[in-house]
């Protein structure tokens, strides 16, 4: 198999998925992989295996690379003669953030019909902002820790009681992310989170909490991870978050009760379900006097979250044969025939 890792964009994220695609490389044994940058500017760039280091992206050297196009099933490299078309048969979604989580990958790849593994459309609309996840899981019956929006250019009271965690709607990797304990940190913690979105979520800082992290896909069957607790403070910084994406050893599962771990599983696949089908995902989910709440769903999780699983690589393969693609439409024209015939004209 030959896989198209595809990595970079214009995404506050940009660097994470340096570090996530450098990371598959090691993960990846025996399936050969292509690897495509995507520049903050969206040009696309064909970046041979001796490169994939940060040094070669932060410098500029890839600029030297490659450029590619997108052509109806393939990305090609122009040359003087003629296009030559990139072959692999799978490519998979590796941008975090912006470009890759948000849609325009996963439309740009159904357009140009090019079969990948990563969240479709309306999967990602869903698990980019954070206030429709929280719509879609109340719609699936599944409970979130509760909430209140703010706007940029709104009122900056809030009625939850502090502590709070402020977070913009739209960011990953705890970008922007603050724990507001008193309330005249509350001003800095809205600025900061404002500078990356103009929606901000206000949340309540829960205490005597557990956090489970549960990732998995469906093939043709269910392929779920093992459920990790993560280790932290208070939660994951963005420094934290960065070293956590580059792991390619696996980690220890949860000491859980079995009870709570069925009821993790549970909500990931309902979660999961019809929509998500054809990515790997990780659910973040808190676990309190054993109630289960979503916090986030991670569409494309750091390096794909490789070290919660036995054979990352393998499943991977599977997915790749078991993806859907659009309902093939055939346009026939017969509808403006008729009204042409109808008017007595050819």
């Amino acid at each position: 198999m030959k896989l198209a890792v595809l990595f970079g964009g214009s995404s506050f994220e940009h660097e994470i998925s340096i570090v996530s695609a450098i990371t598959m490389q090691k993960v990846f044994k025996r399936t050969e992989l292509v690897n495509i940058f995507v520049s903050e500017s969206r040009e696309f760039f064909l970046i041979e295996k001796k490169d994939m280091k940060s040094k070669y992206f932060s410098s500029g050297d890839y600029k030297k690379a490659k450029k590619l196009q997108l052509q109806k099933g393939s990305f090609v490299s122009g040359s003087m003669f003629g296009d030559k078309k990139v072959e692999f048969d799978t490519l998979l979604n590796l941008i975090h953030g912006r470009d890759g989580e948000d849609g325009k990958i996963a439309s740009l790849m159904e357009f140009f019909s090019i079969p990948y593994i990563s969240p479709r459309l309306e999967a990602s609309a869903l698990s980019y902002n954070k206030l429709f996840t929280k719509l879609f899981a109340q719609s699936i019956g599944i409970k979130t820790v509760p909430y209140e929006l703010l706007h940029k250019n709104g009122s900056r009271e809030i009625n939850t009681s502090l502590p709070v965690i402020v977070k913009p709607s739209r960011l990953g990797s705890s970008i922007g992310v603050s724990i507001v304990k008193d309330i005249n940190e509350l001003d800095y913690a809205l600025d900061v989170a404002f500078e990356f979105d103009d929606l901000v979520l206000v949340e309540p800082f829960m205490s005597g909490i557990k956090e489970y992290n549960q990732a998995g896909c469906y093939t043709d069957k269910w392929e779920l991870s093992i459920i990790e607790e993560p280790h932290k403070e208070e939660f994951l910084d963005f420094e934290k978050k960065y070293m956590d994406f580059s792991r390619d050893g696996k980690v220890t599962a949860a000491s859980v009760d079995e009870a709570i771990a069925v009821k993790i599983q549970d909500s990931f696949k309902t979660v999961y379900g019809n929509v998500f089908k054809g990515s790997i995902i990780r659910c973040d989910f808190f676990e309190k006097d054993g109630e289960i709440y979503l916090n986030e769903i991670n569409p494309i999780p750091g390096s794909m979250a490789n070290y919660l699983f036995e054979n990352f690589e393998e499943m991977v393969i599977r997915l790749s044969n078991n993806l859907s693609y659009e309902q093939n439409i055939k346009i026939d024209y017969a509808y403006i025939h008729s009204i042409q015939s109808a008017k007595g004209k050819a």
